[in-house]
């Protein structure tokens, strides 16, 4: 029979890494070790690490910390999904972004990686039929990280969101898996319409810069949007699109435009 401590140390990985990596940091900077111990160390789980930052950072004076952390926690234990997509996030962001060299510094640094995981627990209380509480998430987010996600928007596992600027990302928005996307996108309508009315983003699609996707049309899976892009129609998986309006410049390039991250446009535009 296998040692039961060996077993229970390799349930999670990730989880593990940044305790690790934490230890490391309070060694190295010991200024450091009240922010790490009490966001990292003190806590049993990834999921009670990310309540514990969820209601540090966006308590006020209209929300107590400890409310927003009993909301947080409440959220963790109901859908396991919650910190399931936290570790696909971190993951994501750790293999992306050059400028991530270890698990924990997206959890205590990286606002856009925050921001996601402030929105999922949004969006899980949208789901519970909560909305005002939702939209005052929504709102802390927006005024503390700069990233606005209506609560109700769809959003996969694997999101990278890079410096995290001025991200807008309309109510009936869809973003699949394995997504990144830079600073200043837009997910956006095209004007006052009701209903089903912003972008639905495929699978392995890569955001650049400043573009904005708007109305409810559909990206195709792998596709990448050129900086700078203003997208109006729907595109076709593997593409890449550029210009305003985007036009088709040419073939992805990869698989995974995504998680490669390649942002140069090849050919004429």
């Amino acid at each position: 029979m296998a040692n039961s401590k060996t077993k229970l140390a390799s349930i999670d990985p990730v989880w593990d890494r940044v305790r690790r990596e934490a230890a490391d940091m309070v060694l190295s900077e010991p200024l450091l070790g009240g922010l790490v111990h009490s966001s990292l160390l003190h806590h049993a789980s990834m999921e009670r690490a990310l309540a514990y930052r969820f209601s540090l950072k966006l308590a006020s004076g209209e929300m107590s910390e400890q409310i927003l952390r009993e909301i947080a926690d409440e959220a963790y234990d109901a859908d396991p999904d919650l910190g399931a997509a936290a570790r696909a996030d971190l993951t994501a962001v750790f293999d992306r972004d050059p400028a991530c060299l270890r698990f924990i510094q997206p959890m205590l640094f990286f606002k856009g990686y925050q921001a996601v995981q402030a929105y999922r627990v949004g969006h899980w209380l949208w789901r519970q039929g909560r909305r005002d509480m939702a939209y005052f998430v929504q709102m802390r987010v927006s005024e503390v990280f700069g990233v606005d996600i209506h609560p109700a928007a769809t959003i996969g596992r694997g999101i990278m969101i890079d410096h995290a600027h001025s991200i807008v990302v309309g109510e009936t928005a869809v973003v699949g898996d394995n997504v990144s996307m830079l600073h200043s996108v837009t997910l956006g309508g095209t004007g006052k319409e009701d209903g089903d009315r912003h972008p639905k983003i495929g699978d392995g699609v890569l955001i650049g810069a400043g573009a904005a996707i708007l109305g409810n049309i559909t990206i195709g899976h792998c596709s990448r949007i050129a900086a700078g892009s203003v997208v109006l129609a729907d595109v076709p998986p593997c593409k890449t699109v550029a210009g305003v309006p985007a036009r088709i410049v040419g073939e992805a390039g990869c698989d995974q435009p995504s998680v490669t991250m390649d942002q140069l446009v090849k050919g004429e535009i």
